[in-house]
C-alpha cells in the first residue's frame, strides 16, 4: 500500500485566562500538528490534542510514539495505533482521510459558548450573545455550592428566555450536591447537567437520570469509544458529550454512534483549526437531525489566530522538530 511522508510539530497555546474546572486550573493547551504528503504531492493535516485527566495519553507519550514511527507511514501503520493512544488514533486517521486545507466558519448559533467559572460568567455571556451564541456552557462544582447556585440564578435571570444553558460539573459533585443542583434547576432553561458525579459512580448517575426532569449528560465517562460503548451497554440512554479528538479512530466512533442512534453532542478539547475542523466535520454527520449546539464555542479563550489560519500557514508558524 502506498505511504505518505510524515512530519510533526509541537504547539503551545496559553489561555487568555486560566480555565477552572473541578479537575484543577489549566493555563496552556499543548498539542501536535501532523503533516502527511502522499506520492502525488497531496498534503493533509491532523492534530493530536491529548487530555490526560480525561484518560487519554499525555503529550509526552504522543511525542514518543511519533518519534518511533518511520518517516513514511501507511494506512496499516495507522490502523495499528494502540487503544491507549486515542488522541493519536484521531490525529492520524483524520490526517489520512483529510481533504480540507482551511478552517471553515460555522455560525455561532450552532455552537455552545463556554463561559468562565464563577461570577465572571455574568459579565461574559452578553458579548457572546451579541456575536450570535444562543447556547452557553458554565462550569460548576468548583466553588461553594450555595454561592454557585446564587450565581446560577443571577445568570438565568439575565439570560434571554430563548437561551439554552448547559451546566458542567466535570464529575466534581457529591450525590447530595447533585440532588441540590437538580432540584434547583428543574424549572429553568438548563438543557442538561453534564457529568455531575465522578466516572466511578455510573450507577448513581443512572439513578439520578431517572429521578429528575433535567436531562443528564455523560462526558468524562465516555471519553473514549470503549467507555462510550460500555456506558451504552450498561443502559445509559441520556445525552452523550463526546470529544472526538480523544475518542479514538473517527471511523469507529461514527459507526457506533450511527448504529445506536445516540443522542449527543461533539465537544472541543481546545484544538487548533485543524483538529476543530476534523471534529466539526464528524459532528455534522453524527448530529444529523438534532438542534443541539456543538460544544466548540471556545475560540474566545485564546489570543492567537490558530483557529482561523489556513492549515499550511498554521504549520509554517510552528518550529520544526
Amino acid at each position: 500500500m502506498a505511504g505518505s511522508r510524515f512530519a510533526y510539530r509541537l504547539y503551545h497555546r496559553p489561555f487568555r485566562r486560566s480555565l477552572q474546572t473541578s479537575h484543577g486550573t489549566w493555563d496552556r493547551r499543548d498539542g501536535m500538528i501532523l503533516r502527511l504528503v502522499d506520492a502525488a504531492g497531496q498534503i493533509t493535516f491532523g492534530e493530536i490534542a491529548p487530555l490526560p485527566w480525561f484518560g487519554s495519553e499525555t503529550i509526552a507519550q504522543a511525542w514518543d510514539f511519533c518519534q518511533h514511527l518511520p518517516p513514511e507511514i501507511t494506512a496499516e501503520t495507522i490502523a495499528m495505533i494502540p487503544a491507549h493512544l486515542p488522541a493519536c488514533q484521531f490525529g492520524f486517521e483524520s490526517a489520512w482521510m483529510g481533504h480540507s486545507q482551511r478552517a471553515e466558519s460555522i455560525a455561532p448559533h450552532h455552537l455552545s459558548g463556554l463561559l468562565p467559572a464563577g461570577k465572571s460568567a455574568l459579565e461574559t455571556w452578553q458579548p457572546l450573545w451579541d456575536q450570535g451564541y444562543r447556547t452557553f456552557k458554565w462550569k460548576i462544582g468548583i466553588g461553594d455550592l450555595l454561592t454557585e447556585i446564587q450565581i446560577f440564578h443571577s445568570l438565568t435571570a439575565a439570560l434571554p428566555q430563548s437561551a439554552r444553558l448547559r451546566l458542567d460539573a466535570n464529575g466534581g459533585l457529591t450525590w447530595q450536591e447533585a440532588i441540590v443542583w437538580l432540584e434547583s434547576i428543574a424549572a429553568t432553561q438548563v438543557e442538561f447537567l453534564e457529568q455531575p458525579l465522578s466516572v466511578d459512580q455510573f450507577d448513581a448517575m443512572l439513578d439520578l437520570s431517572q429521578r429528575y426532569p433535567t436531562p443528564l449528560a455523560l462526558d468524562e465517562s465516555v471519553a473514549t469509544l470503549a467507555q462510550l460503548q460500555t456506558c451504552y451497554q450498561r443502559g445509559w440512554r441520556g445525552v452523550f458529550v463526546v470529544k472526538p479528538s480523544i475518542a479514538g479512530f473517527p471511523s469507529h466512533l461514527r459507526q457506533f454512534w450511527q448504529q445506536q442512534h445516540l443522542d449527543g453532542v461533539v465537544s472541543s478539547v481546545f484544538e487548533t483549526a485543524i483538529g476543530r475542523q476534523a471534529s466539526l466535520a464528524l459532528g455534522a454527520e453524527l448530529q444529523t437531525g438534532t438542534d443541539r449546539a456543538a460544544g466548540f464555542g471556545v475560540t474566545h479563550w485564546f489570543n492567537d489566530d490558530l483557529d482561523t489560519l489556513e492549515f499550511e500557514q498554521l504549520w509554517q508558524r510552528l518550529s520544526p522538530v
